[in-house]
């Protein structure tokens, strides 16, 4: 992945910057106080992936003026996370936003090409573990993946999965997401020759305990190369995904 380092080096090498301009952007403030908030405006320089703004708690004055202060110091695109749909609306008021529902997820700006070394594969045992779903696949989106949403392909029509060996094959990683008992992800663990990212949800009755079931089961998981996120975190597999499909030999 060509992290905000290289592409100031390598526009140096190729003359579109001076040596001057390159010292500049790199000795710019790594962050900066507004206050409520205390923006990390190297985070792309040091990891490659500029910071998100993480919506739930925040007022839309909070993330306006967040927004607004992370436009002024160039960055293309911003995503926003568990972004309500009233704070929503405000926000939209004052930025043109793309706001999905389902997900949650306010993106400000445009989507990047896709430059990640392969696809990223998002599996979901049913319907309703979509919101978390969405919310993975629009992060890895956003930080510049290809993704391929294989959704309501659950172990209680084990035939939904098998029809689509060759995405699962193909991909340079897949997030697994489950409710229930979450045994979708041990079945992926066992087919596929990627990193699995699991990720359990909410989903299910009584037993499942809010998702703590599904957590047991994927951390318990007997297929090797299976990684597990905390309960819903779409976002956090989502960015792990991005790290894993854009990592170059060092």
């Amino acid at each position: 992945m060509k992290t905000e380092v290289k592409t100031i080096l390598e526009a140096v090498r190729v003359g579109e910057m001076s040596v001057d301009d390159a010292i500049l952007a790199l000795k710019k403030e790594p962050f900066e106080d507004i206050g409520y908030a205390k923006i990390d405006l190297h985070r792309g320089i040091r990891q490659g992936i500029p910071e998100v703004i993480y919506g739930a708690g925040k007022t839309a004055e909070q993330i306006i003026g967040l927004v607004e202060k992370m436009k002024l110091r160039g960055q293309k695109t911003i995503l926003i996370t568990r972004l309500s749909p009233e704070i929503a609306k405000k926000i939209e008021k004052t930025h043109s936003m793309d706001y999905h529902k389902e997900a949650k997820i306010g993106i400000i700006g445009s989507i990047p090409s896709a430059n990640g070394i392969g696809k990223i594969v998002v599996a979901t045992g049913g319907t309703s573990d979509m919101p978390v779903a969405e919310e993975a696949a629009l992060t890895a989106e956003v930080h510049g993946n290809e993704v391929i949403r294989l959704y309501d392909v659950g172990v209680a029509g084990l035939h939904r999965l098998l029809a689509h060996l060759d995405e699962i094959m193909s991909a340079s990683v897949i997030i697994a997401i489950a409710g229930m008992e979450g045994a979708l992800v041990s079945v992926i663990g066992g087919l596929a020759d990627c990193p699995v990212i699991a990720v359990p949800t909410s989903v299910g009755y009584g037993a499942s305990f809010n998702g703590l079931s599904a957590l047991l089961s994927m951390l318990n998981s007997c297929a090797s190369g299976v990684s597990v996120v905390n309960i819903d975190n779409g976002f956090g597999a989502g960015y792990l995904a991005s790290m894993i499909n854009h990592m170059e030999a060092k």
